[in-house]
């Protein structure tokens, strides 16, 4: 029966992760796979239900065997660690001791021999406290650790007897991003059951010995192996055209972020493969502009998924014609009637946004805005704003004043507060009709306020007299 296990789990396993690694990184990619170490907790039922008759043995001398057979085939796995939690094996009934779990083998490197001697020597007596079991094993899991992943398999005969709630505690522990999504193994459990299992995690249920040998295999190769998935991000035509753009996969339970990646088409002009941990329910962030959300990605053990995401998008520049001004000046882009800043751009330089129509704030003198400027699918929309002309006041000491735009006999608007600690002050403006308005420091009357209009014309010189 060990080399059974073996041949079936640890070659599969191996030629799976290599397969992956060659989709994921081809023969001449430089970065390395590193696959995640797995940390399995098996919350094993010791309880006095377990005594009794399953088909030619005791349901708990099945299970300890198949149990054991499993451990051996790990134990060579190099990602691979181990612990055993029993529960209802130190208090006989009655009276029920709803107390009665315990981590008999905590995680380390090289501990299956305790595991299995453990196994061996279990005597069936108590209770069933499986929503204690589940928040007991939650601590069990050792802590810091970057590339982890965390599963509990919990293998029972019997329901919650201790009127806990299993699946409270299995979905706070997922919420906190403790474990995965937990596996259940029921020992001919009645079907009328499933419910109670199916909220805490994947629930098998074996109704007979050689099915909860195949469902323990089924279930270590689950919590083995990852899956494959390409992301399919969708043009305004529904073709996957769009790429270079960077994803984010977080956990939908605890909002961890669990993967980062640039979206590459491959060379064959297809959304490249990617290898993701199926245990997982993810929240997809594409980090366009504004980003794209898509909720509660699950994905199927053994099978390729495609997911799809709506992000067609178009280019937006803005510049000077023929001109260098503004060379490194930043304006705002906001969505259409939204005041959130969305980004902080430079002149001259390419952005991409989704498609659709957005509102623009250039911080020039006077501030220039751009309303429902349309972005288009696979377009540039380039625009362009008038050159400035260069203005420079000459006072004859320094002191208060500011500069008006007129817009018409009746009309103007503030554009800006000279320097009062400067003398003499060049700034670029935009064409148009202005007036200046100012007093020297040392002048001590109002009646010295010199107030003069002056036209600014594209790439012209205007020298201003303030005395």
């Amino acid at each position: 029966m060990v080399t059974v296990y073996r041949k079936k789990i640890v070659p599969a396993l191996c030629m799976i992760v290599s397969f992956f690694f060659s989709l994921a990184y081809g023969q001449t990619a430089k970065p390395k796979y590193v696959p995640p170490e797995t940390r399995i907790l098996f919350i094993f039922d010791a309880s006095q239900s377990m005594a009794g008759k399953w088909e030619k043995e005791t349901k708990i001398a099945i299970a300890q065997r198949v149990l054991i057979h499993i451990i051996d085939s790990l134990e060579s796995l190099d990602n691979v660690q181990m612990a055993l939690r029993l529960y209802g094996h130190q208090s006989p009934v009655p009276p029920q001791d709803c107390n009665d779990t315990r981590l008999e083998v905590p995680f380390a490197k090289g501990n299956a021999p305790k595991i299995r001697q453990e196994l061996r020597y279990i005597t069936p007596r108590g209770t069933t406290p499986i929503a204690y079991s589940l928040e007991k094993g939650g601590g069990d899991f050792p802590e810091d650790c970057d590339n982890c992943r965390n599963i509990i398999i919990l293998i029972t005969d019997g329901i919650e007897a201790c009127d806990g709630d299993a699946c409270a505690v299995s979905y706070a522990l997922q919420e906190r991003g403790i474990v995965l999504k937990p596996f259940i193994i029921g020992i001919g459990i009645d079907e009328g059951f499933r419910q109670t299992f199916d909220c805490i995690g994947h629930f098998y249920n074996a109704t007979h010995e050689d099915k909860f040998a195949e469902i323990m295999e089924v279930v270590i190769s689950q919590a083995l192996n990852a899956t494959t998935a390409q992301v399919n991000l969708l043009d305004i035509h529904g073709n996957p055209t769009e790429t270079n753009v960077n994803m984010t996969f977080y956990d939908q339970f605890s909002g961890k972020v669990i993967y980062n990646y640039i979206h590459t088409m491959n060379h064959r002009g297809l959304p490249d493969t990617l290898i993701l941990d199926h245990l997982m329910t993810y929240r997809l962030r594409v980090n366009t502009l504004p980003p794209v959300i898509v909720e509660n990605v699950k994905l199927t053990p053994g099978k390729h998924t495609v997911i799809a995401a709506d992000a067609p998008q178009g280019i937006l520049v803005v510049k000077v014609a023929d001109q260098i001004q503004y060379k490194g000046l930043e304006y705002i882009v906001r969505k259409a009637d939204d005041m959130k800043t969305l980004n902080m751009q430079k002149m001259y330089e390419e952005e991409k946004y989704l498609v659709g129509k957005y509102d623009i704030e250039i911080p020039v003198l006077p501030r220039i805005y751009l309303t429902n400027v349309d972005i288009r699918q696979s377009h540039t929309t380039t625009l362009e704003i008038p050159r400035p002309g260069l203005v420079t006041f000459l006072k004859s000491s320094t002191g208060f004043g500011s500069i008006y735009l007129r817009k018409s006999a009746t009309d103007e608007e503030w554009v800006y507060n000279l320097d009062n600690r400067m003398k003499n002050e060049t700034i670029l403006v935009q064409p148009g009709t202005y007036r200046v308005v100012f007093r020297a420091q040392n002048a001590k009357q109002t009646l010295y306020t010199v107030n003069k209009t002056f036209d600014v014309k594209e790439g012209a010189s205007v020298p201003i007299q303030l005395y």
